[in-house]
């Protein structure tokens, strides 16, 4: 039986892998909160297109783009191997709305010195504060953006490094491999990622989604996640007419804002420290809605959170006489973790690939959410890969070539060790 050590990536194969990284950052795909369209929006569907040309081009079977903006294709199993389970591979198309998309103008840093790197827009700076692993891609082609935008590195990293991986094995029909079936989905910033996927048609035994980031990370441990809407209604009235009549929502919303306890929010949590998150706020004098995302990694914290938003929101109301509060809760996702360990192979397979790299794994946890948290309550086990990338969602968005490289490798290992641990190589 022949040994495989790694499936490291060739010089050429690197570059073909950023060429591609930078083309799909270039391309807006910014999602939508307020949208009811899915895809939230139309933009997502020209790298869908994208891919779906690039897959052809590549040579995978059953390539299908449907009508809600899933772009599935097949890796056939290599011969000998049909049997071992089917393995999926998933990332997203869509980048997170908060941060301008448009125009994404990627810097490539090549034998990067390990000093902070100066954006050209903006005067904005990325350090080690920023980024405490820039000492470590000393020496590596770093990728950036200009300072006006994200990069879009979260989870175009992850889609790079798949599509590397497919045509890897698409080249090498002789390397053994279960059959791999690759999902490209949208929306998966906004929470709604997989309203309409469906696993049964997919067909996946096990799964990984690659929307990491730490080399070596495989994210086992979610946050359970709820959403929030406080609706606040007032009263409105000529202004010249007011006194003593109206009853200003956006008022007493800015101070039901402010009373957000300090310790409970993002900005001043860390670890596995629960929060409560104001993400959207519109409305007027007569009515304001102000939503919320609530975020712990237990059942019971998650529904602290949700009682502390309540007692806010009825101490605020008592404040503010003819002013009412509503507090809607809809329940969101749990922590992935509760189903992993049930699958202990699957995170054990992965840490093996990537130890296949000569890359210490390690087990890490998400402050948020993903694809993979959803898909693991629909009965297909799914950790989260690192793609390499730091500092998601903002402008100071950076990735290591290296470290990219790294991650398309891991999951080349992953498929090898699959067919590996069926005994049929």
């Amino acid at each position: 039986m022949t040994e495989y050590k790694s499936f490291t990536l060739s010089e050429n194969e690197k570059k073909d892998l950023l060429e591609r990284f930078v083309r799909y950052c270039k391309i807006n795909t910014r999602s939508s909160e307020t949208s009811e369209t899915f895809p939230s929006t139309k933009e997502q569907w020209d790298l869908l297109n994208l891919l779906k040309k690039e897959l052809e081009e590549i040579g995978l079977d059953e390539i299908t783009l449907d009508e809600h903006g899933y772009l599935f294709a097949t890796i056939n199993s290599s011969n000998g191997v049909e049997n071992a389970p089917v393995l999926g591979y998933f990332a997203h198309v869509d980048t997170y709305p908060g941060t301008s998309g448009e125009n994404v103008n990627p810097q490539i840093i090549e034998n990067y010195d390990g000093n902070p790197i100066h954006l050209p827009t903006n005067g904005i700076t990325i350090t080690e504060d920023d980024s405490p692993y820039l000492k470590q891609f000393v020496g590596h082609t770093v990728v950036t953006t200009d300072g006006s935008t994200l990069l879009g590195a979260d989870d175009k990293a992850g889609i790079a490094s798949i599509m590397e991986m497919a045509k890897f094995f698409i080249n090498n029909k002789e390397i053994p491999h279960p059959k791999i079936r690759i999902c490209f989905s949208p929306d998966e910033e906004t929470g709604r990622g997989m309203d309409f996927f469906d696993t049964k048609k997919f067909g996946a035994d096990i799964a990984y989604t690659v929307d990491g980031s730490v080399l070596g990370e495989i994210e086992t441990e979610t946050f359970c996640g709820d959403s929030a809407t406080v609706t606040v209604t007032g009263y409105d009235i000529h202004p010249g007419l007011a006194k003593g009549k109206m009853k200003n929502a956006v008022r007493a919303a800015a101070d039901f804002i402010k009373n957000l306890p300090e310790n409970s929010l993002p900005e001043t949590t860390e670890n596995k420290e629960p929060y409560i998150h104001p993400i959207a706020l519109s409305g007027e004098v007569g009515q304001v809605v102000v939503k919320f995302i609530l975020r712990a990694f237990s059942d019971e914290e998650l529904e602290e959170r949700t009682k502390e938003l309540i007692r806010v929101a009825k101490e605020t109301e008592k404040r503010w006489e003819g002013v009412s509060f509503e507090v809607k809760v809809e329940k969101g996702y749990k922590n992935m973790k509760v189903v992993l360990d049930k699958y202990p192979k699957v995170v054990a397979i992965a840490k093996k690939a990537i130890k296949m790299c000569g890359v210490e794994p390690y087990e890490g946890y998400i402050r948020g959410g993903t694809d993979g948290c959803r898909l693991c309550f629909m009965g297909l086990p799914t950790p989260n890969i690192f793609n390499g990338a730091l500092c998601f969602h903002g402008v100071k968005e950076h990735i290591s070539l290296e470290w990219l490289a790294k991650s398309s490798e891991t999951i080349r290992n992953l498929a090898f060790l699959w067919a590996k641990e069926a005994n049929l190589v």
